[in-house]
């Protein structure tokens, strides 16, 4: 799932630092752009983490547009990042889906090509996410 992250921008003496807008109370910093970034990955990890130790909602990410327009982030730098929240979801089930033999072709033709999708399921279940998020 792609998390967008607003990063203001740091200097000499002031660090960047990052705010998760999908994810209250999640935030982070760095010295540098790059290291803010990978900083505010960390952050959302751990966070998702405690969040599933405590059963609690694991929130969806929406697109960047979502926040453009909002006085809160004025001058920020938008980026996302990429966290696979699969692992915070719970625990896999085995579910029987019946689907068109074309369409599972298609699947498996995508799944085939790129380093992606591992599986047929993980395929599923990133179009799932996606149309949750929408």
């Amino acid at each position: 799932m792609l998390y967008p992250i607003a990063v203001e921008k740091g200097d000499d003496t002031k660090a960047y630092g990052v705010i998760v807008p999908n994810i209250k109370g999640c935030f982070s910093a760095g010295d540098t752009f790059e290291e803010a970034l990978s900083n505010a990955k960390e952050a959302i990890a751990s966070h998702l983490e405690i969040l599933a130790e405590d059963k609690e909602e694991i929130p969806l990410a929406s697109e960047v547009s979502a926040f453009l327009n909002n006085d809160e982030y004025q001058g920020y730098i938008w980026a996302v990042i990429d966290i696979d929240i699969s692992r915070y979801l719970g625990k896999s089930e085995k579910v029987n889906v019946t689907l068109p033999s074309r369409l599972i072709h298609l699947i498996d033709d995508q799944v085939g090509k790129g380093r992606i999708y591992k599986s047929r399921s993980a395929f599923l279940a990133a179009g799932a996410e996606k149309l949750l998020r929408a």
